[in-house]
């Protein structure tokens, strides 16, 4: 095994990277902590919102409740995108670079 005396852990792009990827990362679970908790804080302090009535059997909470759920779906599915997208691309080209340079 070759070793370089350069970290390519120091490395410009190499760094914008974990950037992205921490930036993505914390958006979407600013997201998803704010749907979450925000549901909870209406459960707790405002019961009676949920508990409107939407024909005989049914309360307004079960369909916000499938709602955060399913927000939680696609939330899940923009990271997987964005990740197989871009942030896979991008990983193999550092990479690519990287041999490149080491020769």
């Amino acid at each position: 095994m070759t070793t370089t005396t350069a970290d390519p852990t120091r490395s410009r792009e190499f760094t914008q990277l974990v950037r992205k990827r921490w930036g993505v990362s914390l958006t979407l679970t600013a997201f998803m902590l704010a749907v979450y908790y925000g549901f909870i804080a209406i459960l707790a302090f405002r019961p009676e919102l949920f508990a409107t009535r939407i024909g005989e059997h049914m309360t307004v909470g079960i369909p916000v409740g499938l709602g955060v759920i399913v927000v939680s779906w696609l939330a899940t599915g923009v990271y997987v995108r964005w990740a197989n997208d871009d942030y896979d691309a991008a990983v193999n080209n550092l990479k690519h670079a990287m041999r490149e340079e080491r020769g």
